[in-house]
């Protein structure tokens, strides 16, 4: 049986799944829906779908399951339709940059009984998944202490951050679901410290380019998260899980992995400067799952529930910062 999907949304992150989707033998793209013409067609052109409409694809008893790359405003409008037109959903982070048209949006899944699945793309990079393997494989013990650093190497443009949420709603909103998926536990409270160093105009948006935020669980386990918008070195992508009996780390990945030691010393190459690439395998691994959950009926992860707990995370994060204290989740 082939998953017959559609692709809303022909921007940057739905090429990506559409190249995701091409190289999956189980999946075929039926056809892709943009407001712009061209991006549609750009991607109908490489792929041999068909452009087509949000109203045909709703109609359409032969599309399985949705694509959702579209602006975060259309999120969850998006979702309740599809949900309630029976279809399965993939839908990239976040719901919605408000909890509670988020949750709104969560009790109508629930109703609908829809298969969900959110794009936290991270939690699907080989090397993450491999120090969740070993926390789960007992090899550090009881995870004590998480350590997330997450950078860019610049911030977006200023239109982008109009829009975005901000940054721990935009940026952290990934860490947060991190540091849940390591953690093992929910988060009982959020203290955080926010910035502008990189670029005043920043400030002007009212948002912030550095930060720095620490979770605590209910039986004290702590993960401190580390953000940027500038790092002049590269894509900065390190965790490092510290436990009972020793620690496991990820640490950054290069485009090319090697080292030279000469009479000067050790030299490396740069490390990836693009989220894009940072993560091929992330995104293409996300859709797989995705894939394999509708196949064979098993409950998709990360659900709506993991997007609503990570966005609570975020709302607590910038209330930490706005009021200099300790919020409690």
């Amino acid at each position: 049986m082939v998953t017959k999907l559609a692709l809303l949304g022909a921007g940057r992150i739905g090429r990506v799944h559409a190249r995701a989707i091409a190289q999956d033998k189980r999946a075929k793209l039926v056809c892709v829906v943009d407001a712009v013409a061209d991006a549609a067609k750009s991607i109908a052109d490489s792929t041999g779908c068909a452009v087509s409409t949000i109203d045909a694809v709703e109609a359409d008893g032969n599309i399985d399951a949705v694509i959702i790359c579209t602006p975060t405003n259309t999120h969850a409008d998006l979702i309740e339709r599809f949900s309630m037109a029976g279809k399965a959903i993939f839908c990239e982070k976040p719901i919605d940059l408000d909890v509670a048209r988020a949750r709104a949006c969560a009790e109508t899944v629930s109703k609908t009984g829809a298969k969900v699945m959110l794009g936290f793309n991270r939690r699907f990079d080989p090397h993450f998944r491999a120090v969740r393997k070993a926390i789960d494989d007992g090899r550090i013990g009881d995870v004590e202490m998480v350590t997330i650093i997450s950078r860019d190497p610049g911030p977006p443009p200023a239109d982008y951050i109009k829009v975005s949420g901000g940054i721990f709603r935009d940026m952290t909103i990934h860490d947060f679901d991190m540091a849940r998926f390591l953690l093992r536990e929910e988060i009982a409270s959020v203290m955080a410290s926010g910035s502008v160093l990189v670029d005043p105009k920043i400030r002007a948006l009212g948002d912030y380019d550095s930060a720095s935020v620490i979770l605590t669980t209910a039986s004290g386990r702590q993960c401190v998260i580390s953000n940027s918008r500038r790092a002049s070195y590269g894509y900065d992508q390190r965790i490092e899980v510290h436990g009972s009996l020793g620690s496991i780390a990820a640490e950054n990945q290069r485009p090319v992995s090697i080292e030279l030691a000469t009479k000067e010393g050790f030299t490396r190459p740069p490390l990836h400067d693009f989220f894009m690439t940072r993560y091929t395998a992330a995104y293409a691994a996300e859709i797989s799952v995705f894939i394999d959950s509708l196949e064979t009926g098993s409950a998709p992860s990360p659900s709506v529930e993991d997007g609503l707990a990570a966005l609570a995370l975020a709302d607590a994060a910038l209330r930490s910062v706005r009021e200099q204290k300790i919020i409690p989740v």
